[in-house]
């Protein structure tokens, strides 16, 4: 369920309303009857876990290498 709350009220009432939303509910934050804003709770992120793309990718040997002039002017916007 959303709950509308207008300004006044959401701004004295801020860190109950961030409590809230981070136990799942969403706030809707009104001026003058108009909805402005929502305050919803975050989206959990999974914990990345190094070495998951090992094996994968593979890098080239020239990877460092210089452009060839061409593709240089390119990227500088001079002429070859």
């Amino acid at each position: 369920m959303v709950k509308v709350l207008n300004l006044y009220e959401a701004k004295s009432r801020l860190s109950a309303l961030v409590e809230e939303a981070a136990a799942g509910s969403e706030i809707v934050i009104a001026k003058a009857g108009v909805p402005r804003a929502r305050l919803v709770p975050l989206k959990s992120r999974a914990r990345r876990r190094p070495g998951a793309w090992k094996g994968r990718i593979r890098i080239a040997s020239d990877f460092d290498a210089p452009l060839p002039p061409d593709v240089l002017a390119g990227f500088t916007g001079r002429k070859r």
